[in-house]
């Protein structure tokens, strides 16, 4: 099963948005707060529940400096997949940025996960956006 989420025009310069991204422990700041819990985290993995439920581990596997940061399931994950963080300088001042999802989803769980997997990428990266755009960093 692949998605993308809409892409998002980031109020800072591809540089800053890089490093924000490539530090885990910035990743709540994305999620939605009523939905996660357990969070845990440390410079290059985190893990939460999601709705009490399912637990997803994210762990960074590859860094493509400014451009790409790819993520894959930890062990706690209810299955395996990708998930890439694609930037594109938009300017001096703007990073478009954009979420990937890629994973071995069978029939029955992918009826159940699409649309709620599809609201989390969308709100992360809407999330991403107001970060900047409230703090101007």
């Amino acid at each position: 099963m692949e998605m993308s989420s809409v892409e998002v025009n980031v109020n800072t310069s591809i540089t800053k948005l890089f490093t924000f991204l490539t530090d885990t422990r910035n990743f709540v700041l994305l999620l939605p707060e009523d939905k996660i819990s357990d969070w845990k985290a440390d410079e290059t993995s985190c893990s939460f529940k999601v709705q009490n439920a399912v637990t997803i581990s994210l762990l960074q596997k590859e860094l493509n400096p400014f451009t790409e940061i790819l993520l894959e399931s930890g062990e706690k994950s209810p299955f395996p997949f990708n998930l890439t963080i694609k930037l594109k300088e938009n300017g001096e001042e703007f990073t478009l940025a954009q979420l990937e999802f890629n994973g071995e989803v069978n029939a029955f769980l992918k009826m159940m996960v699409q649309k709620p997997l599809m609201n989390l990428f969308n709100h992360m990266a809407e999330k991403l956006k107001a970060h900047y755009d409230e703090n101007r960093i």
